[in-house]
């Protein structure tokens, strides 16, 4: 069985670059097709990895504003030359799982989610800081992009969701069923530590969709001390935001983000995401989440077992959640026990055998 991975780029390092990053241990023979590759932004071992770009890895400062490319993304996966393999793993939030393949290949993709910039435009865009009139343009300029996306998705044999939340977008874009694998989480890597100090943490892309804006405006309120890791292009708007008790840290390493969970208070959770790897890092290290009830944090939180709700994208909501945490007790081993439930072992296992018996049942 020859197996080749794509995904749509690789020019930052989040929950989806981790797949990437676990399908690689369980095929490391697989080679990696990509649109674009900047391998100062993601670890070590990617460098170790057979990684195939596209032409548009020559476009100018590609790696560093790709999203104004996108009608170059279906054209740089339709120039692929798959042939040689048996079977398709693409990884795909957008562009990947639009790669050509001949009819006795498999194609499964692992769906971080439909095109969010299309299919939730909305949700996406509104808190972009992009001028309204290029706003009241772009929804005509995706319309071509949207078909494409549904027509794609027709070469597509089998869809994995990475949630629940996923697998019911897939259903309502794409007239498709899936079958849902959670991500995996690096649960050997983050433990509970035996001091906890007097800090909440947030660890996220700074981008305005992740809603960094109303913890910091309650923390603000708050005068509790917030150590915020991670960058992005809203980081400078957030720090004339934030106050005093604020701290942004940056971009760290593992060992420093395994210590900075460990031993906070609580994570601080705000955006809706489609699945959210961080919040079980901190579940893995026995720290309880404060966290936004949407998405997929319904899926692996448990409310007063884990940590707590909000639920409104208000600072006033946040507010009230941190509140009742401070009188709240939780058992750090219980909390780790429900991380383990998402653990990279799991994943392997599941996609492993998932990907096995399709292509046995395929040449059979």
């Amino acid at each position: 069985m020859k197996i080749a991975i794509v995904h749509d780029y690789l020019n930052q390092f989040g929950g989806a670059e981790r797949v990437v990053s676990a399908l690689h241990e369980i095929f490391p023979d697989a080679p990696i097709y990509t649109s674009i590759y900047d391998e100062k932004k993601l670890p070590e071992q990617f460098k170790k990895m057979d990684i195939r770009t596209s032409f548009m890895q020559k476009l100018p400062l590609v790696s560093k504003f790709h999203r104004p490319y996108f009608f170059f993304y279906p054209f740089a996966f339709d120039l692929f030359d798959l042939s040689e393999y048996d079977v398709i793993v693409s990884s795909s939030s957008a562009w990947a799982k639009g790669i050509r393949k001949r009819p006795e290949q498999l194609h499964i993709c692992y769906c971080h989610n439909p095109m969010r910039f299309v299919w939730r435009y909305d949700d996406y865009i509104k808190h972009e800081p992009i001028p309204a009139l290029f706003k009241k343009i772009l929804p005509f300029m995706l319309k071509p992009i949207s078909y494409w996306d549904v027509e794609t998705s027709k070469n597509v044999d089998y869809f994995v969701a990475n949630s629940k939340v996923v697998a019911e977008r897939i259903k309502k874009t794409y007239q498709r069923q899936s079958v849902i694998i959670n991500p995996p989480v690096e649960n050997e890597l983050f433990k509970p530590a035996d001091v906890v100090e007097d800090y909440y943490l947030l660890v996220s892309r700074l981008a305005p969709y992740k809603r960094i804006d109303i913890v910091v405006e309650a923390f603000n309120q708050l005068g509790l001390p917030l150590k915020i890791v991670g960058g992005g292009p809203n980081k400078k708007q957030l720090q004339k935001m934030a106050g005093p008790d604020i701290e942004f840290v940056g971009k760290v390493s593992d060992q420093q983000l395994v210590e900075l969970v460990a031993t906070a208070q609580a994570l601080i959770f705000p955006g809706e995401e489609d699945f959210g790897i961080v919040p079980l890092e901190a579940m893995a290290s026995g720290r309880p989440v404060i966290a936004y009830r949407a998405g997929g944090a319904l899926e692996t939180m448990v409310e007063g077992v884990t940590g707590l709700f909000f639920d409104e994208q208000t600072p006033q909501a946040l507010i009230k959640a941190v509140h009742k945490f401070q009188f709240e007790t939780f058992d750090r081993q219980k909390i780790r026990q429900q991380a383990e439930k998402f653990s990279k072992k799991v994943f392997a296992e599941k996609i492993k055998a998932f990907i096995v018996k399709k292509y046995e049942k395929e040449v059979a």
